[in-house]
């Protein structure tokens, strides 16, 4: 409906694109999305992943004390985290041979079509994994912000002739202060995996974060779920984020908790397979499309 009080859309939303300049992040290509409610940062310049989400002002993402860095470094000394961060194609996970969680992450978008059509703004882009007498795999990504809701869609194509392996994990992370000292984890889990010893012992109060510890090590557990939802809540800042994602085509949720001091993150990741050693490729026909989504529903409660 129309709105005579509006003059211009850049008065309710708006989509810019801009080139990053200072420090580490020089030469990053970005687009911004504001629904007025949201404001999302796209990094164009690596595989159009969600790099930080304000929900009414406030962080939701976390991002690491690497920060956004442009520059070709191992995976620890340049994982950002962001709010969104893909993994795959070719690898998830620590993995002799191959770069921590895989490579797509680095490639370059190719931007297809930007649209802002009333309350909806929107963004496509194209990802190309190919090889000399190898793979030749496409990644069509459609990015969308409308009102409180943010969603990406991934059709994964073979275009080339021969039947190839691929693994995708969809790197979900919440930051300060959204995460917080009693955060809740919500979902109706089946079953838990504990990745390993320490896991284990802190299983049953995975799910309410604690306060940040000086130097304590990661948490993972692969979780099957009975839902295609995760409900991340936190009730002193009355916010609730709800990620819902395709369970059909993402069967494995990973679930990593970080309460060190300086690394103090949580990771709600859907993926296609368990992860290093444990991976197990799908495979993908010449020809075929497989479809993957996942959204962010962010609510004030």
């Amino acid at each position: 409906m129309e709105n005579k009080k509006i003059n211009n859309c850049l008065q309710s939303a708006y989509i810019r694109r801009y080139t990053l300049t200072d420090g580490a992040e020089n030469g990053l290509k970005v687009i911004e999305l504001n629904s007025g409610d949201l404001r999302v940062l796209l990094n164009e310049s690596k595989a159009l992943d969600v790099m930080q989400v304000w929900h009414k002002g406030v962080n939701i993402s976390f991002i690491s004390k690497n920060g956004f860095t442009a520059r070709e470094l191992p995976f620890i000394k340049r994982f950002e985290g962001g709010m969104i961060y893909t993994c795959g194609l070719d690898s998830m996970g620590r993995r002799e041979g191959f770069d921590l969680h895989g490579s797509f992450h680095n490639t370059p978008a190719k931007v297809v079509s930007v649209s802002e059509e009333d309350d909806k703004l929107q963004v496509k882009a194209i990802m190309h994994n190919s090889s000399l007498f190898g793979e030749n795999l496409e990644v069509q990504r459609t990015i969308t912000l409308k009102g409180d809701l943010l969603s990406l869609e991934d059709s994964l194509i073979n275009l080339g002739t021969k039947v190839e392996n691929y693994c995708l994990l969809y790197h979900t992370n919440f930051g300060y202060p959204m995460l917080d000292e009693g955060t809740e984890i919500i979902y109706d889990i089946k079953t838990v995996t504990p990745c390993d010893e320490l896991s284990e012992s802190l299983a049953s109060s995975r799910t309410v974060f604690r306060a940040p510890i000086d130097n304590e090590p990661e948490k993972c557990y692969y979780l099957e779920n009975n839902q295609n939802f995760v409900a991340v809540e936190n009730k002193k800042l009355g916010k609730r984020v709800k990620i819902t994602y395709s369970k059909e085509t993402l069967p494995v949720l990973v679930h990593w908790n970080s309460d060190a001091s300086q690394d103090y993150a949580l990771g709600i990741e859907p993926s296609t397979s368990l992860l290093g050693e444990k991976l197990n490729y799908k495979q993908i026909n010449p020809k075929e499309t497989i479809n993957f989504y996942i959204s962010l529903d962010f609510k004030e409660i």
